[in-house]
């Protein structure tokens, strides 16, 4: 699979696509990819000033693309029911759900509107809610995939059962990494669901190493010792926001993509390169974790996979 580019892409003409996240970064790189190859896809965001400005660049690069906004806010479950709604009032058939949306390393401890680490309620618990509730129009498609955003932070991250929501001990990175290996944990835990249950899923993930784009830039890389570290090794270490979206898109698109499947740059520590299966740590791989966490994620959420 070395060498996957955007040329590389199937024709998707025919295929309807929800990308979270999509006005900015790996996202709209992700959204001009699907939308260049034929796809009718949904660019959700939970800016409507950015998200229409993303939409106005994409049709001013593909004029003939098939792009709307709509708008998610994956920090309010009531935001992602409302979205859940609207598609599944229209009833067609989705052949994609990437679960991309995310925020990182935020300095501060922060919560949502209902009451959860944002790390964890953005990144992992309002992509959960999104998913189950899509889950009809996900079965009505003939051959559908979901793909979870995880990170190489995964592999730092550990799920803190007995404090869930960080509210002793809150630090950046841990907040991200626990939120991240939530996601790697998802995408084969659905994997198995499916298969158990006979939705028809593919579930599988992709992440992005070292991809410069605003969630570095906001985060982690944006004051301090951080900020001229990151600078400084940008150059040998990082590759464009259009590179770090090629595992999503391999994952997304490619006929030799598995379920269960992890991809991300073949590079050096996996920080940049060409999409290939991505090293999956113990933590994410453990069954009986993943089946808790689910179970506490359907009590958090109020949302079940029917």
């Amino acid at each position: 699979m070395s060498g996957f580019t955007i040329s590389d892409i199937p024709s998707q003409i025919g295929k309807r696509v929800i990308v979270t996240g999509a006005n900015s970064g790996l996202g709209y790189e992700t959204v001009l990819a699907l939308a260049n190859t034929g796809a009718d896809v949904i660019l959700a965001a939970r800016s409507e000033k950015k998200g229409s400005e993303a939409l106005a660049k994409i049709r001013a690069l593909s004029p003939q693309a098939k792009v709307r906004l709509e708008l998610l806010d994956l920090s309010s479950l009531a935001s992602v029911a409302d979205f859940s709604g609207r598609l599944n009032a229209e009833g067609q058939p989705l052949d994609m759900l990437i679960n991309n949306a995310g925020v990182m390393a935020l300095r501060q401890r922060q919560t949502t509107g209902d009451g959860f680490e944002m790390q964890l309620g953005v990144n992992y618990l309002g992509h959960y809610a999104l998913t189950a509730q899509l889950l009809p129009l996900l079965h009505r498609a003939p051959a559908p995939r979901v793909v979870n955003l995880s990170s190489l932070m995964h592999r730092m991250g550990k799920i803190h059962f007995d404090d869930l929501q960080l509210e002793h001990g809150y630090t950046p990175n841990k907040a991200y990494g626990q939120s991240k290996l939530a996601m790697l944990m998802f995408a084969l835990e659905l994997q198995r669901r499916s298969d158990a249950n006979g939705w028809g899923l593919m579930s599988n993930a992709a992440h992005p190493g070292y991809a410069r784009t605003e969630l570095i830039s906001n985060g982690p890389g944006s004051t301090g010792f951080m900020w001229y570290l990151s600078r400084l090794l940008e150059p040998a270490v990082s590759h464009s926001a259009a590179a770090g979206a090629l595992p999503t898109l391999y994952a997304a698109t490619s006929p030799k993509a598995k379920a269960s499947g992890y991809y991300g740059p073949d590079g050096f520590s996996e920080l940049k390169g060409s999409p290939a299966p991505a090293n999956i740590s113990a933590r994410a791989n453990d069954v009986a974790p993943a089946a808790r966490l689910w179970d506490i994620s359907e009590k958090l959420t109020g949302v079940r996979f029917a």
